[in-house]
């Protein structure tokens, strides 16, 4: 079975190895429960705006249809200061990629919320509140877009506002995270992932 992971940072998993990486440790679960899952073709990088993940699927060309698939975007748009209109508009288009790639079978599709970067040590001297209000427009956003199109929606959030306070949970940039939050992150995707595939 094939996995398509879009993404940035936290798809591709900024500072820990590669089999550390969220969609990785996921398609490891779903092999856990009787899925045969090859390794999921990731298109994500540090960075990557709606925009910019837009113009990587046009360069990589993936080719479906993919049994899975999953859209983690947003959080550079939030910290670049881009407008929460243009982001519905472009992760919207992004979703519906996504769902052409599961063969037009939006139940094939999760989408995972924005992790709240404002909890980590880089944020130290911001506005926490600020970075956390916007981290949930931008979220009440793609979860809206999510249930309009019939996705799957999956609320990592919580979670990354745990994480933030330990360093355990973190990669050694205090930004991103270990390998420990993606298992985390893998698990809470799990449900929705086994559901997507039966």
């Amino acid at each position: 079975m094939k996995f398509l992971a879009l993404g940035d940072s936290y798809t591709i998993g900024e500072g820990v190895a590669a089999a550390d990486r969220w969609p990785v440790q996921l398609a490891a679960l779903l092999r856990e429960q009787g899925q045969d899952f090859a390794e999921p073709q990731i298109i994500a990088r540090t960075g990557w705006t709606t925009d910019e993940l837009s113009d990587a699927i046009d360069a990589a060309d993936p080719r479906g249809p993919y049994d899975l698939v999953s859209l983690l975007i947003g959080v550079n748009n939030q910290y670049r200061g881009r407008g929460t209109e243009e982001y519905r508009a472009e992760f919207a288009g992004l979703l519906q990629r996504a769902i052409g790639f599961a063969g037009g079978d939006a139940s094939r599709v999760i989408v995972l919320s924005i992790p709240d970067w404002g909890a980590t040590p880089f944020a130290e001297g911001r506005s926490r509140a600020n970075i956390a209000a916007e981290i949930d427009v931008f979220n009440a956003i793609n979860r809206q877009e999510t249930e309009r199109l019939g996705a799957r929606y999956v609320d990592i959030t919580p979670q990354s506002r745990t994480a933030g306070s330990n360093p355990a949970f973190l990669a050694p940039d205090g930004l991103h995270y270990s390998g420990l939050t993606y298992a985390e992150w893998a698990r809470l995707a799990l449900p929705a992932a086994l559901e997507a595939v039966q």
